[in-house]
């Protein structure tokens, strides 16, 4: 796993150079006449603020550098849109207040959704195996034809993945990626079909990437 904390602080270049090895698992390096391949499969996770201060959505608050829209956008848009279009999951996590502190525990915890995950990779293990791909075992990992066949969506799925596509002009890249989480949110509930509901989560995820694609 690899942790960046304050995501557009590091050199644009630095960045850049993340979307190989996030796309095939592998960084090349060449040298006078030589090139060298590493593996280098890795899960990125990568924290930011809106904004340079951090305050951009507070209630009340006005930004010094001008107006909020602005300023936000001109901070994300130093993450490029190749390597945003790699990141398949974008959570917006809000300031915690003394009233959440105070809130009782998740229903759900930690153990159990280390169990989750642990029967949903067991599931992905096996349905590589039996499809005679040993070397894959999560669908992160799936090839794109293979894909196609273990993240087929159900008709309701399917209209809605179209339309989504279009919408928010998905690439082929971005495409596959829904998939791909969809297929997991579907292993995460112990189902063999991916619904509607699955893909609409994935696509929640991607909606707020391709906002900041955007802005780029």
């Amino acid at each position: 796993m690899l942790f960046l904390d304050e995501l557009p602080e590091f050199d644009p270049r630095v960045l850049d150079s993340l979307r190989q090895p996030l796309e095939n698992g592998e960084v090349s390096v060449s040298r006078a006449n030589h090139r060298v391949t590493y593996p280098a499969r890795f899960m990125l996770v990568a924290a930011m603020n809106p904004c340079r201060c951090g305050n951009a959505f507070e209630p009340g608050y006005a930004c010094k550098r001008g107006r909020i829209d602005r300023c936000t956008s001109d901070y994300q848009a130093r993450i490029s849109g190749p390597l945003m279009d790699r990141i398949d999951l974008r959570i917006e996590v809000p300031a915690v207040t003394a009233a959440d502190l105070i809130l009782p525990p998740a229903a759900e915890g930690s153990a159990e959704v280390a169990a989750r995950v642990a029967a949903a990779r067991d599931v992905q293990l096996a349905r590589y195996q039996a499809a005679g791909l040993p070397q894959v075992r999560t669908n992160a990992e799936a090839p794109a034809s293979v894909l196609e066949v273990i993240a087929k969506p159900d008709a309701q799925g399917a209209k809605l993945l179209r339309d989504a596509a279009e919408t928010m002009r998905l690439s082929a890249r971005g495409y596959h990626r829904v998939l791909r989480v969809a297929r997991t949110l579907a292993d995460l509930d112990s189902a063999e079909k991916i619904g509607r509901l699955h893909l609409a989560e994935a696509l929640s995820y991607r909606a707020l990437a391709e906002d900041v694609r955007q802005m780029a």
